[in-house]
């Protein structure tokens, strides 16, 4: 095993640790919003915030990166990682809505660092291993598919306060990931890279392939998160059980990231562009499915499909990226990429209680469909484009 995929396993094991708390958060912060929320409409405020702290922190966290290197980066995530579960099992021990949300806000400051594992394995492959560099990294989610619904399950009762002790587990899997990050050689920065910028970031961003990049990255993560955080709530207000939810919360984040095995294969031989599509398409099946009943096996069908979808869109979205700009360039690109992801994700959490509480489940997956065929058009778009240029 040479220095790359040593690289690559390490660091999907550090993504398997960042997915198995961002898991235990998506199963329990919905429902802790629920039971401590002065109003219903604040139900997901919780998830909200953590999408928020993700959305502040990750150009900073990119250009923090690029000035001190990875190592230092990501480790310092990994801090915000424990501050935040403390401070959510505090919130939650004092019955303090406001403490929790605080909590949740420090979580996404963490879940912002682990975004870049997917790129710091694309900054060290090769051209042509890049795409399966990525996969791979995002491979290790489906232990936190796994493990998190698990661990929340086991803990969220351990103690008198519930949700205390799922809070509280998730100090545990951010000191593993500091661990990991130790074994991990990363490149230091260049001084090309520390002291040149190179083309303006309205340049790189006007570009075709980075608007569809971006889109499709964008769009698919706030899909996601739209019908994500929704869904325990929805199969709550339908009489399931916190295992019921639990269940296909775990089977979602699976079909998110097993996928990811062949998905860079897959890339390779078809081309990143045609995954794209395939990603929005099943995303079309995933509301159709959940539009055409709720029982468990629809609520499990649609977000298993969903999951799918994701991988594809925004895998697809990464590899297309890191064919956009220069060394110099990456940690402002990679950052405002980002960015405009959490961007969509915080809008998607805010909305997706107040959709689900207000106007109903079904409504809360018809809203997705006008994103979503705004990227195929997109993506339609720029393989037209290509192909009149080649000929």
């Amino acid at each position: 095993m040479d220095r790359t995929q040593r690289n690559v396993a390490l660091l999907a094991a550090c993504q398997a640790m960042l997915f198995t708390n961002n898991s235990t958060l998506i199963a329990i912060n919905g429902l802790a919003g629920f039971a401590l929320a002065p109003f219903s409409a604040l139900a997901t405020l919780p998830v909200t915030c953590w999408v928020l702290g993700g959305a502040v922190t990750t150009m900073p966290a990119s250009l923090y990166m690029r000035r001190v290197g990875r190592q230092t980066g990501l480790s310092l995530g990994t801090v915000l990682g424990i501050l935040g579960a403390l401070l959510c099992a505090f919130g939650v021990s004092q019955e303090n809505f406001w403490l929790l949300c605080v909590g949740t806000f420090v979580c996404g400051g963490y879940n912002a660092f682990g975004q870049y594992y997917r790129f710091a394995a694309a900054d060290t492959a090769s051209a042509t291993y890049r795409s399966q560099a990525i996969s791979l990294v995002l491979a290790g989610g489906l232990v936190g598919g796994i493990i998190g619904p698990s661990v929340s399950r086991v803990s969220v009762d351990f103690f008198t306060t519930r949700f205390m002790g799922a809070y509280l587990s998730l100090t545990v899997f951010a000191l593993i990931t500091m661990l990991i990050l130790r074994f991990i050689q990363f490149p230091n920065p260049s001084i090309e890279e520390q002291r040149t910028t190179g083309r303006p970031l309205r340049e790189i961003l006007q570009q075709p392939r980075t608007v569809v990049a971006i889109l499709s990255g964008a769009v698919g993560f706030g899909v996601m998160n739209f019908l994500m955080t929704a869904t325990p709530l929805a199969m709550g207000l339908c009489g399931y059980p916190f295992g019921d939810a639990a269940l296909v919360i775990s089977s979602h984040v699976i079909a998110m990231f097993a996928p990811s095995f062949f998905t860079g294969k897959l890339i390779q031989r078809f081309g990143v562009l045609n995954i794209i599509g395939v990603g929005v398409l099943l995303n079309f099946g995933s509301l159709s499915t959940a539009l055409s009943g709720v029982s468990f096996a629809h609520f499990w069908l649609a977000l298993v499909l969903l999951g799918v979808g994701w991988n594809f869109m925004y895998i697809g979205g990464t590899t297309l990226l890191t064919e956009t700009y220069q060394p110099e360039e990456r940690a402002k690109t990679q950052g405002a990429n980002d960015s405009l992801v959490f961007a969509m994700m915080l809008l998607s959490s805010l909305f997706s209680g107040l959709t689900v509480t207000q106007a109903g489940w079904m409504q809360v997956n018809l809203a997705a469909f006008p994103l979503l065929i705004v990227v195929l058009l997109a993506v339609l778009w720029l393989m037209w484009r290509q192909r009149t240029r080649l000929s």
